[in-house]
């Protein structure tokens, strides 16, 4: 008995398939990709209040873009929350090598953002490629055509304000070797060892001269005044113990490679 039941419940299955297939298309809409339709369908619908003439509600003012926020500075002239950022800045003040030495990255958001490198208007009767020494503002100016100047800041030790005129770059180094004279080693024994007559100090990233110095020449001598580099970085924008006009490393290198032989120099 069971076994006659099974083919006439295969059929009701076949026929019940058969059935549920009917009830849905299998033909596509083709309706759907009809532009008009899609216009239709996806037009934006605006709110429209009855009795408003949406042509003669006045329209709210335009608010100004705010070019910079006022928010309160720190001593490092950053705000709160982030941290203020230059990328400019930091490609300027990054680690550097060369010369199978390497310069570490300055840390310029510590320092007073006046002093860092940047291109002012700077109006003088020296004339392009003149380097001014403003030793009251601890400044540098590389004088540029059109009233421009490259402006660095620089640190000064007791001999940056020993001289005061007119000179000539007489020569410059990459890399100088550090020779302090007989007086600088009378004051300070310890450095005997580094004295002129001893060789001085090799060059190099902690050289008290830096990456680059310039030599001043005034009427054919040597004046002993010179614009250097520095390891020291907390020292620009202040006086110093010792040396002649400190810079950055990193601007004593850009300044070395925009001063032109035999350049004129003005220190003020």
């Amino acid at each position: 008995m069971m076994v006659d039941l099974l083919p006439a419940s295969r059929h009701l299955l076949a026929a019940t398939a058969l059935v549920a297939l009917s009830a849905c298309s299998i033909i596509p809409d083709t309706g759907a990709t009809d532009p008009d339709r899609f216009v239709q369908e996806t037009t934006p619908v605006f709110y429209r209040p009855e009795g408003i003439d949406p042509n003669r509600v006045k329209r709210l003012p335009v608010q100004p873009v705010p070019q910079a926020r006022d928010l309160f500075q720190t001593q490092f002239h950053q705000t709160y929350g982030l941290p203020t950022f230059n990328p400019v800045h930091q490609a300027m003040y990054a680690q550097r090598s060369e010369d199978d030495f390497t310069l570490p990255a300055i840390p310029y958001k510590r320092i007073d953002p006046r002093f860092l490198r940047q291109e002012v208007d700077y109006q003088t009767k020296e004339r392009p490629g003149t380097i001014v020494v403003d030793t009251r503002n601890h400044f540098l100016y590389f004088v540029e055509p059109g009233g421009k100047a490259m402006r660095y800041g620089v640190g000064l030790g007791a001999a940056g304000y020993a001289w005061h005129g007119k000179g000539l770059i007489q020569w410059k180094q990459k890399w100088p070797r550090w020779t302090p004279p007989a007086e600088m080693v009378a004051r300070d024994p310890q450095i005997r060892p580094l004295s002129a007559e001893r060789g001085g100090m090799n060059p190099g990233p902690t050289n008290p001269l830096g990456a680059r110095a310039l030599y001043i020449y005034q009427n054919g001598k040597d004046t002993l005044y010179r614009v250097h580099g520095t390891p020291d970085w907390q020292s620009i924008g202040k006086a110093a113990s010792s040396g002649c006009v400190r810079m950055l490393n990193q601007d004593v290198i850009d300044l070395y490679n925009r001063v032109p032989d035999k350049a004129e120099i003005v220190v003020l």
